[in-house]
C-alpha cells in the first residue's frame, strides 16, 4: 500500500457476491425419502416447527406425493439451523436461496 491510500481501495466493494449470496430469503425444504414413516414426519414437523397437525400432515403429504415440501423461509442463519435441527431426526433437508427455486 502507497503512502496516503486508504485500505477501502482497491479492495472489493462491501456488498460483494459472497454478501448478496447471504442475503434474502433462504428456503428450508424437506426432500422424500424411503426411511421414515409419514407419522415420524409429522411428529417431526409438530416438534421443530410447532405445527399444527393439519399443517403437519399437510407438509408431510406434500413430502410424499410431491418429493418435497419448503416448510420454513426466512434469514440464512435460521434457515442452516432448522435444516440441521431436521438432519438430526434423520429427515433429507436441504437449502435453497428463494432466487433459485
Amino acid at each position: 500500500m502507497t503512502r496516503g491510500q486508504s485500505k477501502t481501495e482497491g479492495s472489493p466493494a462491501p456488498h460483494s457476491a459472497v454478501a448478496t449470496e447471504l442475503e434474502g430469503r433462504w428456503l428450508v425444504v424437506v426432500l422424500n425419502d424411503p426411511v421414515n414413516l409419514m407419522s415420524y414426519v409429522v411428529l417431526v414437523f409438530k416438534k421443530v416447527f410447532g405445527f399444527d397437525e393439519s399443517t403437519a400432515r399437510k407438509h408431510m403429504l406434500e413430502v410424499h406425493e410431491r418429493g418435497r415440501s419448503v416448510v420454513w423461509s426466512g434469514v440464512r442463519e435460521k434457515a442452516e439451523a432448522y435444516a440441521f435441527t431436521l438432519q438430526q431426526w434423520h429427515l433429507t433437508a436441504v437449502l435453497e436461496h428463494e432466487d433459485a427455486a
